[in-house]
C-alpha cells in the first residue's frame, strides 16, 4: 500500500475564496503544479472555508493553495486554519498567495499558513516550496 502512495502524484487544491472573482493568478499557478507533475483540483471561484478544507480531504489531497486579491485574507486565511484543525487535518499543508502586506504575512504564518507568495513571485519558486512541503508531509503520513 504504501508503494502506491509514494506513486502516487502529488495532489493540490488549488482554491478561491469569499467573493474575490480574480482567478488568473490561482488558474496561473494551477498550470505550474500540473506542468510539475502534481494533480491539481481548482475549487472554482466563491467557495467558502468549509468547502475548501472539505473539498482537500475528500480528495486526498497533500495541499492547499488560496489564492485571494480581495484584501480578505486577514479573514479567510484564519478560518482555513480553523477548519483544518476542526477537521482533525492540519497535515495538509496550507499556502497562500495574492497581495498580502508583510506585516499580514508574518501574521499569517504565525497561524499556520507554510508559505505566501505575492504577485510576481517566480513560478518555479512556488513549485519547489509544493514538491518540498507536500513531498514531506506525504512522508510522514505514509
Amino acid at each position: 500500500m504504501a508503494s502506491t502512495q509514494a506513486a502516487r502524484p502529488l495532489r493540490v487544491v488549488v482554491a478561491k475564496a469569499g467573493l474575490d472573482g480574480h482567478d488568473r493568478g490561482a488558474k496561473v499557478i494551477a498550470r505550474a503544479l500540473r506542468d510539475a507533475g502534481m494533480e491539481v483540483i481548482y475549487t472554482g471561484l466563491f467557495q467558502t472555508p468549509e468547502q475548501i478544507v472539505q473539498t482537500a480531504i475528500q480528495e486526498d489531497a497533500d495541499g492547499i493553495g488560496l489564492s485571494i486579491l480581495s484584501g480578505a485574507h486577514m479573514t479567510l486565511f484564519p478560518l482555513v486554519v480553523e477548519q483544518l484543525k476542526a477537521q482533525g487535518a492540519e497535515d495538509i499543508v496550507f499556502f497562500g498567495g495574492g497581495t498580502i502586506p508583510p506585516e499580514d504575512a508574518g501574521e499569517l504564518k504565525a497561524i499556520g499558513v507554510r508559505a505566501l507568495f505575492t504577485p510576481g513571485a517566480p513560478l518555479q519558486e512556488i513549485v519547489d516550496f509544493v514538491n518540498d512541503a507536500c513531498g514531506r508531509r506525504r512522508e510522514l503520513v505514509g
